[in-house]
């Protein structure tokens, strides 16, 4: 049983949080290469403004601030997913190589298939889902010891080795692409949001309404998980399926997101340590959190990239990395 002060708190920061994205989508509406003040803003949201306004509003603006939270929501769902089942605070999609397969993936899809435009936009996210699932599932089985179970330490060791390796492989494949590919590759790499359109959002929603209802479903057996593996088999949990199914949910966020806004790392790194940092470590309570403060940075990122330096700005994956890449440094001298 939760104790009630706790849940107390967590709706309180929930509907904190719900503030501070709300705010930062008006601010991101408002501002931009061509601002619209607040003035013009309201009247634009009602229906009631100039067509360019509507333009602005409607075809740039809101389905760019769309796309961007639900995929920091799904980047820091995996993450929580990762750090859960590996018992590791360091596990992040884009840290531990998810991302980079997701990217191969798509690098390859773009460059060397027939592309068609009415269907382009659905098969990305299956198609960096391919990508991750190999990666993944490479960098279990070299994690695994038949002895010792997962290795928490050489998972994010060997996860780090395949980044790497990973990234090798796009740039041998950019090498050899036409000029006009070869910018979509880099944008992708930046973490540059250039899934931009209404069509992204239908795309990548629905994985996000079928799997952030399932791992809140699955939020106690994560907590079993976190503990040792002697603690969770005599409890009766199928300790290797949990674990499986868990990681596939988490590999298909991380690469339905990533095929929309390019390569991201750190958001779920940040995401779920902030929110236990919250409320504590018990997943029912901080799980809603995270997914909220993910979808938040990865908005504020962006939000603050593109004002930044006109007109392109800076992505937001460089963005979320300026913050990240110091607090991955601080966890791991901390842990």
């Amino acid at each position: 049983m939760i104790h009630p002060a706790l849940l107390r708190k967590q709706r309180l920061y929930f509907v904190l949080l719900l503030a501070l994205i709300v705010m930062t989508a008006i601010l991101g509406m408002a501002t931009g290469y061509s601002s619209l003040s607040f003035d013009q803003l309201l009247p634009a949201i009602l229906g009631q403004g100039t067509f360019k306004e509507d333009f602005i509003l409607f075809s740039i603006r809101l389905p760019r601030i769309l796309i961007t939270l639900l995929a920091g929501m799904a980047l820091a769902l995996s993450g929580a997913i990762l750090q859960g089942v590996t018992r590791n605070d360091l596990a992040d999609p884009g840290i531990i190589g998810i991302n980079s397969g997701a990217g191969v993936a798509i690098a390859v899809f773009f460059l060397f298939m027939p592309i068609e435009v009415d269907s382009f936009v659905y098969l990305l996210p299956l198609v960096a889902l391919v990508g991750a699932l190999g990666t993944a599932l490479l960098i279990y089985a070299c994690s695994y010891n038949r002895k010792t179970g997962l290795q928490p330490v050489r998972l994010v060791l060997v996860g780090i080795g395949f980044s790497t390796a990973l990234s090798g492989v796009m740039i041998i494949l950019v090498s050899s692409a036409e000029r006009e590919k070869v910018d979509f590759i880099a944008n992708w790499l930046a973490g540059n949001i250039w899934g931009t359109d209404w069509p992204f959002i239908w795309a990548l929603l629905p994985w996000l309404l079928v799997l952030l209802p399932f791992t809140l479903y699955k939020a106690n057996r994560l907590n079993i998980l976190s503990l040792s593996e002697p603690i969770a088999v005599g409890i009766g949990i199928s300790l290797e399926k949990e674990r499986i199914v868990l990681l596939l949910a988490a590999v298909a966020l991380a690469a339905s997101a990533v095929s929309v806004t390019g390569g991201i790392a750190f958001i779920g790194l940040m995401a779920p340590h902030i929110a236990k940092a919250l409320v504590g470590p018990r997943n029912q309570l901080f799980l809603p959190l995270a997914i909220l403060i993910g979808g938040w940075l990865l908005l504020l990122a962006d939000t603050v990239g593109r004002n930044l330096l006109e007109p392109n700005g800076i992505p937001a994956g460089i963005m979320a990395a300026l913050i990240g890449a110091p607090y991955f440094m601080y966890l791991l001298l901390k842990k």
